[in-house]
């Protein structure tokens, strides 16, 4: 009997490792046992795997078959491995010929289907990066694994295909009867609900139009677009925070290539496994429920932890609704992502790094009852529970928010001659990528996108305004009513304003408008 070696990648976070797949027929008593650290569902695949290769025609050996998974340290989770593994298998019988560094990565059904697996994208972006370029996967897979510049894909319906493929006797070789639901998902194709295959995404979704009144509302939620800024909505219930919120990712631009290519990797890897034919061009949108747990808002899981909302929010917006219901230890990690734009998420056997540079959106009521705005004629609070209530959202978290603002309830008369007649979505999208536009020529070679992403060397070095400009915000300083981390945020958003002027500089008036929306921010 022989030895031979396949090739799959193990995923860790959105870093994958290639690992050799080994196979060893033996000539002792039948067996089957895979080493390597692999996880339950990688164990659970010996009978799966020989239970494939019988349906397929092509029965795995009777000796003993011992698989090894290299590196042997590193641990491998997933159904993934499972072609890889069968593929070695047959190579080391002589039943197959040699496949060279060609990898492998597919989940095989008992009557040898190939199906779909998740993290697709980023197993295939590991693999041309280590230099192997012949991938065969699972042909649902085939058109997400071809997005990876310089791989060449091959997609298959069944193990008997690839067996053909590879050079295999094709006498006696079985496909799978065909079934009538698919195990492979949506049809070909079909295409992600989130972008195309060239050219830009269609945008989708509701209209900044149908928002009455607001004005201070609609600003704010144009400089957020358009500056990649946080932003906190405070009023009564029914005054269109949610609303507002839910409108902010059609004023955003459409993802460039790289960023793309980051929130597909994503969502293919924290998604289920899927049909997917093109990039994720439209900046997500995600919502959690104000119970969400810590492991569920950043990621989490047994073994290699999986990505959770913050991360599936990369370079779009995460909303956090009534957010003094959200756990405050829960609601208070968000500081570090915040700063940091990633999540790292510590595991007794591995640890795994994720991108979450999202524009974080608050919707607060004012107090339990909702009702403290305004005249607050109608709370039934004590200034001591509102106080409490409010205070659930901590100040250091409250710093990190460039913008805040106040959402009164909307007049009946707002109401009947605002519905419909207000700007629309694709007149202030414009302007934001106009704005955005000016950002990137200025920002490119600092390698930053956004004014939200700019430091304190830039903003006190080569974009400091003038000292008139900057003197109102010395004058909140000296006040003890501004932070240095505030002093910072201001200036972004002033840059953003004057970036939606058509300015080169910011301007006095620009630094007393980001102080106006950062007015109820504490100290």
């Amino acid at each position: 009997m022989g030895f031979a070696r396949t090739w799959a990648v193990a995923l860790v976070g959105l870093d994958g490792a290639m690992v050799e797949v080994e196979a060893d027929i033996g000539q002792t008593l039948p067996a089957f046992s895979i080493v390597g650290l692999p996880d339950a569902a990688l164990n659970e695949a010996r009978e799966r795997l020989r239970a494939a290769a019988r349906n397929s025609g092509m029965p795995l050996s009777p000796r003993k078959l011992t698989v090894n998974l290299t590196p042997a340290t590193l641990p491998k989770r997933g159904s993934l491995f499972d072609l890889a593994i069968v593929l070695s298998a047959l190579q080391a019988a002589g039943t197959v010929p040699a496949t060279g560094r060609t990898v492998f990565l597919a989940e095989l059904g008992l009557d040898g289907a190939l199906r779909p697996v998740r993290g697709i994208l980023p197993a295939v972006m590991a693999a041309v990066r280590a230099g192997h370029e012949r991938i065969v996967v699972c042909e649902a897979n085939a058109a997400e694994a071809a997005l990876v510049p310089g791989a060449r894909v091959a997609g298959y319906g069944c193990l008997a295909e690839v067996l053909a493929a590879a050079g295999a006797d094709p006498q006696g070789l079985r496909r799978p009867a065909p079934s009538a639901a698919g195990p492979d998902g949506p049809g070909p194709g079909s295409a992600a609900p989130d972008g195309t295959a060239g050219g830009p995404a269609v945008r989708t979704g509701p209209d900044l139009a149908d928002v009455a009144g607001q004005e201070d509302g609609r600003l704010a939620l144009e400089i957020a677009a358009a500056g990649g800024h946080h932003l906190l909505m405070v009023g009564p219930p029914g005054s269109g925070k949610t609303m507002l919120a839910e409108r902010l990712p059609g004023l955003l631009p459409d993802l460039e290539d790289d960023a793309a290519m980051e929130v597909t990797a994503i969502h293919s890897l924290g998604g289920p496994a899927q049909r997917r034919t093109a990039l994720i061009r439209r900046p997500p949108f995600e919502a959690p429920h104000h119970t969400v747990s810590s492991a569920a808002l950043f990621g989490g899981g047994t073994g290699i932890p999986r990505p959770g909302a913050a991360s599936r929010a990369h370079r779009g917006v995460l909303f956090l609704d009534e957010a003094p219901e959200f756990d405050r230890g829960v609601i208070d990690a968000l500081r570090q992502p915040l700063e940091s734009g990633r999540v790292t998420i510590d595991r007794a056997v591995a640890s795994a790094v994720y991108p979450a540079r999202f524009q974080l959106v608050l919707a607060a009521n004012p107090c339990p009852c909702g009702q403290s705005g305004g005249r607050g004629t109608d709370c039934t609070c004590t200034p001591r529970v509102r106080r409490s209530y409010f205070g659930r959202l901590s100040g250091p978290l409250l710093d990190r928010v460039d913008l805040q603002i106040s959402v009164p309830k909307v007049s009946y008369g707002e109401l009947a001659s605002g519905a419909g007649g207000a700007e629309p979505t694709s007149a202030v999208a414009a302007r934001v990528a106009a704005a955005r536009g000016a950002q990137a020529e200025r920002l490119r070679r600092l390698g930053l996108r956004t004014n939200a992403e700019l430091g304190t060397g830039l903003l006190h070095g080569p974009l400091r305004p003038p000292p008139a400009v900057t003197a109102p915000l010395e004058r909140a300083m000296d006040r003890g009513t501004l932070t240095a981390r505030g002093h910072q945020r201001v200036l972004r958003v002033a840059w953003t304003l004057a970036d939606l002027d058509g300015r080169g500089v910011p301007a006095v008036e620009d630094v007393d408008t980001a102080l106006y929306f950062r007015s109820l921010l504490p100290a």
